[in-house]
């Protein structure tokens, strides 16, 4: 074989990998963000029962995919502008953007449990900004969509995220609070508030997600995983009421602390009543409708709430000198931790067949030229 048929070749397989890379990029999932929410609070649960080791493995994982994903996020938006503004538009896709906020604020609480304040706190700052930015430019993208289709119709279980970043933001102020500066009044007030506004939304968008399911129904194959987030909107409101029930006294902490600290008791409480609920779904889905058991994204928004849970039940059981609540937490954090371990192991099988399978492709594209230049 000639070496200008060899470089050809070559060549046309660089293209071929180039184009499956664009393709994959192109098709990126808004909602990816879910894996460094899931991983960073798993990581956290893993600090409060004392596995120190375990949990920062799992923070370093954390720190990783979150660096990657803005990466590739950026890189999506200059490379596929149109495919990222179809998402920022759509009611199925625009909220799990929502993911940005929730999982830097997850990082930056895992970082200030670790001491790593530097970090942390720049970031629990880029949280609030980014949570103002997408609370009022992404709800606006999707009610002003006049496609012909009704939003409601659309509404899903991904809308809840909205929520989770709203928690995530006074979560992460509440533990930013002692490294901030001043006398901590108006951290005070952006936590009251993010914590409160995140409250209203879930009750809004539980509403909304009710009326979709009555009103239109809802099949096996849309039942996906983020409808797991009704159950950790809810959780990650527990967590964040804890710590500021913990936080040190302004005037708006002491006007909510005892209000706040009655609230979270009964959001636990309807937490731990969805679960079986979602379970069941989950078995329906699969093993009644048949729907099969793949690597998705979406898996990441089933993690997370798992995970939220396990600290919810943790930090709530030493709040409020609850042990059986607290002990249960400490079992959940060991199931959410096996649940992640399925999830990581079967996205990077995802990764390593498709990577086989791109390869398989341009053997088979080289084997072909190779016949047809003889």
């Amino acid at each position: 074989m000639s070496e200008h048929v060899q470089a050809g070749i070559a060549k046309e397989a660089d293209a071929g990998i180039k184009s499956v890379l664009s393709s994959a990029l192109e098709r990126l999932s808004p909602g990816y963000f879910a894996l460094v929410m899931a991983t960073g609070i798993v990581s956290v649960g893993l600090y409060l029962v004392g596995f120190m080791r375990l949990s920062t493995v799992l923070l370093w994982i954390t720190a990783a995919a979150y660096v990657v994903l803005w990466g590739l996020y950026i890189w999506r938006a200059v490379r596929h502008r149109q495919a990222m503004r179809r998402d920022l538009r759509g009611p199925e896709m625009a909220f799990a953007y929502f993911t940005v906020v929730a999982g830097t604020g997850v990082l930056a609480v895992r970082l200030l449990h670790s001491g790593y304040a530097g970090l942390a706190i720049p970031l629990v700052l880029f949280a609030a900004v980014l949570w103002f930015i997408f609370g009022y430019v992404l709800p606006w993208q999707v009610f002003m969509t006049r496609d012909g289709k009704p939003i409601l119709s659309r509404t899903n279980g991904s809308w809840f995220i909205w929520a989770v970043a709203s928690q995530s933001v006074a979560l992460g102020l509440a533990n930013a609070q002692p490294f901030l500066p001043g006398d901590g009044r108006w951290v005070g007030i952006l936590t009251v508030l993010s914590w409160s506004v995140g409250v209203a939304l879930y009750a809004g968008i539980a509403i909304l997600v009710l009326l979709r399911v009555i009103h239109y129904g809802i099949t096996a194959r849309e039942f996906e995983p983020p409808y797991w987030v009704a159950m950790g909107a809810l959780a990650i409101a527990v967590v964040a009421g804890t710590n500021i029930v913990n936080m040190e006294s302004t005037p708006m902490v002491e006007a909510t602390r005892t209000l706040i600290e009655g609230t979270i008791v009964v959001f636990w409480s309807f937490c731990l009543w969805l679960i079986p609920m979602l379970v069941g779904a989950g078995v329906w889905r699969h093993f009644i409708r048949k729907i099969p058991l793949a690597y998705t994204p979406t898996l990441w928004s089933m993690v997370f709430p798992i995970g939220m849970f396990s600290v919810a039940s943790v930090t709530l059981g030493r709040v409020d000198s609850l042990p059986t609540v607290e002990a249960l937490g400490e079992v959940a954090v060991w199931i959410a931790v096996a649940v992640w371990a399925i999830v990581f192991i079967a996205m990077l099988r995802h990764f390593v067949l498709l990577f086989i399978r791109t390869g398989r492709e341009h053997a088979w594209r080289r084997d072909l030229q190779q016949v047809d230049t003889h």
